[in-house]
């Protein structure tokens, strides 16, 4: 009975996943993936009837240990860490704890896998797919349009209402992680889209319904990732794209191509929303390699 009470309400638990969303602005879904492992690890403890927050750091390099065998991947095992040195952290800023367990642990080292871009010729074939004679390819032209003219995460396209909308100054309003606002331009492209989906598509889409949804569905409801996201599959399919794709395609894209025509690295980590600037540094490889590619086919000496 010791060890389940122990595994089912760790001390200070709640209060600290509290402070994650008052201090930190961590999204719900991180703030649940931190209750995740830190009940895991809480269980685990509570075998030796040890409690989460006396844990030392022999009880860590145990449990990681005991995970490593058990072929965990090291991303898993670096969010489990941060996870860890959140939650020792907090305990000793509460005056709760005198030392932080984590502070010599290293975090296992990550891969960096650079997503496969898409060429700008190959963009150009997608969003040349839809049927935009028809006022759902019309809504499906301006939706890749806009996704590839922004940057926007998938989750933020679809979510986008009219209020975000102002076209008088191109601009897009976006409330990206942690509920973090942005301005993103639009470019004269996705405009010109945009205003002829307004007038044509949208209101035959709604078909009397009233909504704020930019990109309403024929039910007047916003469309859910996964839907758009089937369409992005589909109009790949038919452009002969056979590359793998994933939701961030043309976010991927819009990164790398304005890299690849000289946009410099801040103003591309503010477009895309990242806090930290290493996360968009990623995009700097993709953008090299495509640099060590077009030298190899076409200088004389390469």
């Amino acid at each position: 009975m010791k060890n389940n009470k122990l595994a089912e309400s760790p001390a200070y638990l709640e209060p600290f996943l509290d402070s994650l969303w008052l201090e930190s602005g961590l999204s719900k879904n991180t703030v649940e993936a931190y209750r995740r492992d830190l009940m895991a690890f809480a269980m685990w403890l509570a075998q030796d009837e040890v409690s989460l927050s006396a844990a030392t750091r022999e009880d860590i390099l145990h449990y990681q240990g005991v995970r490593i065998q058990e072929s965990r991947k090291a991303r898993s095992e670096a969010r489990l860490l941060s996870s860890l040195r959140r939650f020792y952290r907090y305990l000793c800023r509460e005056e709760i704890r005198e030392s932080d367990p984590t502070t010599q642990i290293e975090s296992p080292r990550l891969g960096r896998p650079l997503p496969e871009g898409l060429t700008e010729q190959e963009v150009e074939n997608l969003l040349k797919q839809p049927d935009i004679s028809h006022h759902l390819g019309l809504r499906d032209r301006t939706m890749l349009e806009v996704l590839y003219a922004t940057g926007l995460r998938v989750s933020e396209l679809v979510t986008l209402t009219i209020e975000q909308l102002n076209m008088r100054q191109g601009l897009v309003r976006c409330v990206g992680k942690g509920n973090k606002e942005r301005l993103v331009p639009l470019g004269e492209v996705a405009l010109d889209w945009l205003q002829q989906y307004l007038i044509e598509a949208r209101p035959v889409l709604l078909q009397g319904y009233v909504s704020e949804d930019l990109f309403p569905t024929r039910r007047g409801k916003a469309m859910t990732r996964q839907a758009f996201w089937y369409l992005i599959k589909r109009y790949a399919l038919q452009a002969e794209i056979e590359k793998p794709l994933s939701p961030h395609t043309l976010r991927h894209a819009f990164a790398t191509h304005l890299l690849n025509h000289g946009a410099d690295l801040r103003v591309v980590q503010l477009l895309l929303g990242h806090s930290d600037l290493s996360t968009t540094q990623i995009y700097t490889h993709i953008a090299r390699e495509r640099l060590k590619s077009l030298h190899a086919s076409h200088h004389p000496r390469a």
